[in-house]
């Protein structure tokens, strides 16, 4: 082996002894394995088998015990490595005899590529989009910038009669959609909303951002005893408890904080997709019952139904 191929801190003799004392270990591993698929044979009686098979394997285990101990010795006199390789110390792994068999280092030089390219676009896209920053256009505009008409308030607090103009015209859009506002706590407005005669949807705002919606079948009752729209109990029919869970899904995909009138109006249009619950078949399997229960998913973009299994 060539001085230049080690840094100068590696002892060369002590490098040689230690390749063979890996070379005695693996042996000794070997001999353990080896005794242990023999078994116990060549013994008349079963005491006799049982004592050799515990001496030989003890004396293979103190091989194994003793050349490992002097491996362990050697790795000390050798010294340590060059630090200059490009994955530092993992370089090493490519000098496992059973690559073959586990190309780590192979795979660790393939994702290192991978981070490097991911890195550089990550850059490429970071500067493109600081090209398109708000603060540029702005700054472009100048002083008409001032004139710009006020942006719709983006706040938690709205004025209460800019949601009831909201949900007004979102009532408007869809004839066969009705809506009840009622604010029976203070500012924040609660929805009931009734499709058709297919469902009914309680919707609990605060301002214009939804935080729950309850679905229930067109016959159940929503309110409670004292008269209050019921926004705890659930529907008593699987298929519009299926719906409830995916409503909530649907809160959770249609989030634009800035502008969250056409948040609540995307919610209404996803959730009209829902007036042919029984009589939409799934798009997937082409069937009408899944399980007992019609296509209650709605994708978010097109609308199109699906079965929950079938969705995926």
């Amino acid at each position: 082996m060539a001085d230049g191929a080690l840094s100068p801190g590696v002892n060369l003799e002590a490098f040689s002894q230690a390749i063979a004392a890996i070379q005695a270990l693996r042996s000794s591993v070997t001999r353990v394995f080896d005794c242990l698929k023999d078994g116990m044979r060549n013994r008349e009686t079963l005491e006799g088998r049982e004592k050799g098979f515990v001496a030989a394997f003890q004396e293979s285990l103190h091989s194994v015990s003793r050349d490992l101990g002097e491996l362990e010795r050697l790795s000390n006199l050798v010294g340590k490595p060059s630090e200059n390789h490009p994955l530092h110390n993992s370089g090493l792994l490519s000098l496992d005899p059973v690559q073959d068999k586990t190309p780590l280092y192979s795979q660790l030089l393939q994702a290192y590529k991978w981070s490097n390219k991911l890195q550089y676009h990550a850059g490429l896209a970071s500067g493109l989009l600081n090209q398109q920053s708000l603060k540029r256009s702005a700054n472009q505009m100048g002083v008409s910038a001032k004139r710009r008409p006020k942006a719709q308030p983006t706040t938690l607090v709205l004025p209460p009669q800019y949601v009831d103009d909201v949900i007004n015209r979102i009532d408007r859009m869809f004839p066969e959609m009705s809506i009840q506002l009622s604010r029976p706590n203070g500012t924040s407005a609660m929805l009931l909303v009734t499709l058709g005669k297919v469902l009914k949807v309680i919707v609990v705002m605060r301002s214009l951002f939804i935080d729950r919606t309850i679905v229930k079948g067109y016959n159940e009752n929503v309110y409670t005893e004292d008269g209050k729209l019921d926004i705890w109990s659930k529907s008593n029919y699987q298929v519009f408890q299926k719906v409830t869970d995916h409503a909530t899904t649907a809160l959770l995909h249609y989030q634009l904080p800035q502008m969250p009138d056409v948040v609540v109006r995307s919610f209404m249009t996803w959730l009209r997709s829902y007036i042919k619950l029984f009589q939409a078949p799934c798009q997937r399997c082409g069937k009408f019952l899944q399980d007992g229960l019609p296509p209650t998913w709605r994708d978010f973009r097109t609308l199109e139904a699906f079965h929950d299994t079938c969705r995926q």
